[in-house]
């Protein structure tokens, strides 16, 4: 009504600029990420980027404040593990061969996520600073896991930013229904229109994606074990999210429930051009 959109407005004037903590996911995670980091530096807010010496895209910036730290590993290397990942998506063949090469991929990749993720967590000088800046949320990629570790350690409310997580696993954390009866699952080739023997190959799809959650969070369950001091896995870490903003749109994805605190925004992945007259 009129008058509540006039007394949103006047508490407008009363909102502060914040201290913003990013910790982003390298590549293409990061392009959309960046869009909406340098709207917020331009409101005011004071935005902290944390991440590796060693990324595909993430770079110093002027308008942004970084704080890099070092990775035992090389530029090269880092290519590599992206390429040999993304490389999968357009393999052809089996199910099952299909399977084994997008878990090699994964692998290699989540090692590498992984290293970066050990050496900030070791990194005692840059946790201090951490801890005594004083920041109002923290804005991370799950996919990076280590964002969430450091909102546990440093009691952050947490903005996540994601297309999605391996296997599924922010499903879980989402509270969202997502029975293997009516939602296709990767690798499938189904659509949302199933036969029973489908609907059957769907649920069978899911037992693999026990173990694939397995191997590529099991070692950021131990970090966060040696790290917090306490034992924790990635999915109690995941439910803590605050808001989860969603990089999709239901144009492209099968319908499915939404939680009050989950807002779809899959127009931030769109290019922007401006219209001719």
């Amino acid at each position: 009504s009129p008058p509540a959109v006039v007394l949103l407005l006047s508490l407008l004037g009363l909102a502060a600029a914040g201290k913003l903590l990013v910790v982003p996911a390298d590549g293409s995670h990061w392009l959309s990420m960046r869009e909406v980091l340098d709207v917020l530096q331009q409101k005011g807010h004071e935005v902290v980027v944390v991440a590796p010496e060693v990324t595909l895209h993430i770079k110093p910036s002027k308008n942004l404040t970084m704080k890099m730290y070092s990775v035992p590993y090389t530029q090269e290397e880092l290519e590599k593990a992206f390429q040999a990942f993304i490389q999968v998506s357009f393999e052809e063949g089996s199910t099952f061969k299909r399977f084994l090469k997008a878990y090699k991929g994964m692998k290699n990749l989540t090692d590498c996520w992984v290293t970066n993720c050990e050496q900030l967590l070791q990194n005692k000088e840059l946790i201090r600073y951490l801890e005594e800046s004083k920041f109002d949320a923290i804005l991370t990629d799950p996919v990076a896991v280590c964002g969430l570790i450091l909102a546990e350690h440093l009691s952050l409310p947490s903005i996540y930013f994601l297309r999605g997580v391996p296997c599924g696993i922010d499903l879980d954390a989402r509270l969202c229904p997502n029975p293997p009866s009516y939602v296709p699952r990767v690798f499938t080739d189904n659509t949302d229109h199933m036969t029973f023997l489908q609907r059957v190959k769907n649920l069978l799809f899911d037992i693999p994606l026990v173990f694939l959650c397995d191997f590529a969070f099991q070692p950021y369950s131990k970090l966060a074990l040696q790290f917090l001091q306490r034992e924790v896995t990635v999915l109690d870490l995941l439910r803590k999210g605050s808001v989860w903003l969603l990089r999709l749109d239901f144009v492209l994805e099968y319908p499915r429930p939404l939680m009050p605190n989950i807002i779809p925004i899959g127009g931030v992945n769109c290019a922007h051009k401006e219209l001719s007259q």
